[in-house]
């Protein structure tokens, strides 16, 4: 149903025949009621050795019940006598019966020409003849494949324009893998020289190294090429649409993915932000607002004082009218970042450092001790338990808590020795918990750098630790999600 509300004019439900799972889909596809976007079954043509009417697969597809069908076939000579075991005119036949047999039954038949560009470089009139007798069995589109992924945008080009040139007035599409890195590419210049149909995954998602990403194709064509593909409306949902595939297949998200990415159109060089205010065309190949994506500071080694006063801003701090406290907490913010922090991923605790030099952050809680202690059992499982000793409400409170590893733990303990004074804190979730060694050279006593992502289930931050003790920059980090979690939803309530 997202997808159909993105505007995309297909989604192709997999093959009607091959699973349980499959078979389900397309029983049950009617139940989004879908407005826009139409589904297509996806299958292979007959068996060399059975007739159309008789081959399972295509009965599969015409029982979906789809008015899209779209079947595969070999287009490669190699691939037809050395893999399907056939003769060239036996594979002929079996493109165009297939598709003769589906247009019986189906409104719109698209032909997937699998292995065309290898089978063109091969053998370029028996990879057009494929072509012909698809459309000789009535296909409404050919859709050119560029199944091993390995061939470049020229010759993407060059060769798709020549199929155009031999079948005036067929829609043409692109498939295209990313094998060479060069799917998307690929795909443009298809597009570029006429094709009117791409194929491709929302984030690239596919076998071996992805399919082509739309995600990247998609406003291409809209903001680069001029050409309509979704429309501007649909397009400011670039970013939330690319993220909600991520999180329903429980992907991480690339932070460096053109156009949607946290990082697509961040900046932290000192000149490059003061650039970005008065023309911001020279660092952003696009307004981010089109796809749904935000411009954004980071705060780093690299940062001038505009970069810190634009990040500041973003976190609701106003540094603008004093430079002195400026320049003052960029060099505090440069001596971290030489101990191993990094605030490009941690907006949390960049926040609290800036309240902290503003004088008004407020501490919820503080610690007297912790104690972490791991326990492998008799049964094989290792549970570990933390014990915290913290001051809050002018009182002090002693808490134990069990969880599968010292973060885990140490956040159950302080959770029950805070929630009374803080039932808020029910909302904050940690979601994600990395650790990096800066420096593997020293072994063991290497300094650990600990990253935490959280969330209230509206907005999201990062946190950081960093120390030579793994437990101690963990704690670190997991006070500072926990405090600025805290603070943030007095805020967000207050404004309500």
């Amino acid at each position: 149903a997202r997808l159909d509300a993105f505007g995309v004019a297909y989604i192709e439900g997999g093959f009607p025949g091959s699973n349980p799972k499959d078979i389900e889909f397309f029983e049950r596809v009617g139940e989004l009621g879908l407005k826009h976007a139409k589904i297509a079954a996806f299958g292979s043509v007959r068996h060399k050795d059975k007739a159309a009417d008789e081959d399972p697969g295509l009965r599969s597809l015409v029982e979906s019940g789809c008015e899209v069908l779209t079947i595969f076939g070999k287009s490669w000579d190699a691939h037809v006598t050395r893999a399907l075991r056939a003769t060239l005119d036996e594979n002929l036949r079996m493109v165009e019966d297939s598709i003769a047999y589906l247009k019986a039954h189906a409104p719109i038949v698209f032909f997937d020409a699998e292995h065309f560009f290898d089978g063109y470089k091969s053998n370029p009139e028996y990879a057009l003849a494929v072509c012909q007798a698809a459309l000789d069995g009535g296909a409404d589109a050919l859709v050119l494949c560029e199944t091993n992924g390995g061939a470049l945008p020229y010759e993407v080009a060059t060769i798709t324009a020549t199929v155009i040139e031999r079948f005036p007035g067929v829609e043409i599409g692109i498939h295209a893998h990313n094998d060479g890195g060069c799917a998307v590419a690929n795909s443009l210049e298809a597009i570029r020289v006429g094709a009117t149909q791409v194929q491709g995954t929302i984030n690239g998602y596919g076998e071996r190294v992805g399919n082509a990403d739309l995600i990247v194709i998609i406003p291409a064509l809209e903001l680069k090429m001029g050409l309509h593909a979704i429309g501007s409306e649909h397009l400011a949902t670039l970013t939330s649409i690319s993220l909600y595939v991520a999180e329903t297949l429980n992907v991480a998200t690339n932070p460096h993915h053109p156009y949607v990415g946290s990082s697509a159109f961040a900046h932290k060089g000192g000149i490059h932000v003061s650039a970005i205010a008065r023309f911001p065309e020279a660092y952003e190949h696009i307004n981010p607002e089109l796809v749904g994506n935000l411009a954004k500071v980071v705060v780093s080694e690299l940062a001038g004082r505009a970069s810190l006063v634009s990040k500041a801003a973003e976190l609701g701090v106003d540094l603008s009218d004093d430079p002195a406290l400026t320049a003052h907490i960029l060099e505090d913010v440069k001596e971290r970042e030489n101990e191993g922090y990094s605030y490009e991923v941690a907006d949390g605790s960049l926040a609290l450092l800036l309240h902290a030099h503003l004088a008004d952050r407020v501490d919820h809680f503080k610690l007297e001790s912790f104690r972490v202690i791991a326990e492998k059992r008799e049964d094989g499982r290792v549970m570990t338990e933390a014990t915290i000793k913290v001051h809050v409400g002018g009182k002090r409170f002693i808490a134990t808590g069990e969880g599968n590893g010292p973060v885990n733990a140490l956040d159950v303990a302080l959770r029950q020795a805070i929630t009374v004074f803080y039932p808020e804190i029910e909302a904050i979730e940690l979601t994600d918990y990395k650790v990096r060694v800066l420096d593997e050279s020293i072994g063991t006593n290497a300094v650990t750098r600990v990253l935490i992502e959280s969330t209230d289930g509206k907005d999201s931050w990062g946190t950081i630790g960093v120390s030579e003790n793994i437990i101690e920059a963990s704690w670190t980090a997991l006070v500072d999600s926990i405090e600025y979690g805290l603070s943030h939803l007095k805020k967000t309530t207050h404004r309500a």
